[in-house]
């Protein structure tokens, strides 16, 4: 693995990594749906990666070019509020930032979705936080 790809995983260990690839192979409905927006570069010509390893945190999808998350929220995170935002508060030290979409967000709207990801890259690809 080469040195830059080492620093887009920040310290992940071999259990995080395991953990995502088992989350990547039981995908929700939900992350299927915008996958099939992402892959392939289809946002922005940049790549996303799926059930990305972050220290200790897996991304539902992960832009490292941007430093961006997208997380698709299911009911279960109605009840994690707090934890949810420790855990943005966290990728932050990266200069990660963190958006985040409820299903019925993808579902019913997906294109809005997309609009709202390709917006976000724009502002952090002309303006980035980490610096260049």
């Amino acid at each position: 693995m080469e040195e830059i790809d080492k620093s887009m995983y920040y310290g992940a260990k071999p259990e995080t990594f395991e953990a995502a690839r088992i989350l990547r192979e039981n995908m929700t409905l939900y992350e299927k749906l915008l996958w099939d927006r992402l892959k392939q570069k289809q946002v922005c010509g940049l790549r996303f990666r799926r059930q990305h390893p972050i220290d200790f945190f897996i991304a539902d999808f992960y832009c490292h070019e941007a430093r961006l998350v997208v997380e698709i929220d299911g009911a279960i995170h109605e009840n994690q509020k707090e934890y949810n935002d420790g855990r943005s508060a966290e990728m932050e030290r990266f200069f990660i930032k963190v958006i985040r979409f409820k299903n019925s967000e993808v579902k019913s709207n997906i294109k809005r979705v997309i609009s709202k990801i390709e917006d976000e890259i724009k502002n952090r690809i002309k303006s980035p936080p980490w610096g260049i």
